[in-house]
């Protein structure tokens, strides 16, 4: 497979392109009507051709995804991110706690990579020089901690999402 696997005709990237803001919610209705096995296997059926796809790209390799351009070697951690949030969207939902562990540590590291999207995303500039933050881990390893003015707004702005 190459990268047209991600992005070819038919695919799921060529759906959103086509339908615009509304796929994800026509994705959602459409998956509603299944039985729940049937939801499930569709899940993992996309999960196996999605990681199939990734495997097979080369990591470096740009493409267009939602308003940016994204890489395999980015692709990954944000699928990781996007199944954490919304399997703690059914935890919130039935209110069951579900503690986090240090294995966040990749959900985390995106918002270091997407520095630059959260600034823009509110519409400010990204600052100019570059400032350190530290997250603790559950297990009370590190604390989050945001030193200086540019480190703290980065906090109150930073996103993984558009």
């Amino acid at each position: 497979m190459n990268s047209q696997c991600i992005a070819g005709p038919g695919s799921e990237l060529k759906r959103a392109e086509a339908e615009g803001g509304g796929h994800a919610d026509k994705a959602a209705a459409a998956g509603a009507t299944l039985s729940r096995s049937a939801l499930l296997d569709e899940w993992r059926a996309g999960r196996a051709e999605l990681a199939a796809a990734l495997r097979d790209t080369s990591w470096d390799h740009a493409f267009p995804w939602s308003m940016s351009e994204v890489t395999p070697a980015l692709m990954t951690p944000l699928r990781l991110m996007e199944t954490w949030a919304h399997g703690q969207d059914v935890f919130d939902a039935v209110g069951v706690t579900h503690p986090p562990t240090e294995r966040l540590q990749h959900v985390a590291s995106l918002g270091v990579l997407g520095r630059a999207l959260s600034f823009a995303a509110v519409g400010l500039a990204a600052p100019a020089a570059p400032f350190r933050i530290e997250l603790t881990t559950p297990d009370g390893r590190t604390d989050l901690t945001a030193t200086g003015e540019d480190a703290r707004k980065w906090l109150e702005v930073a996103r993984v999402f558009l």
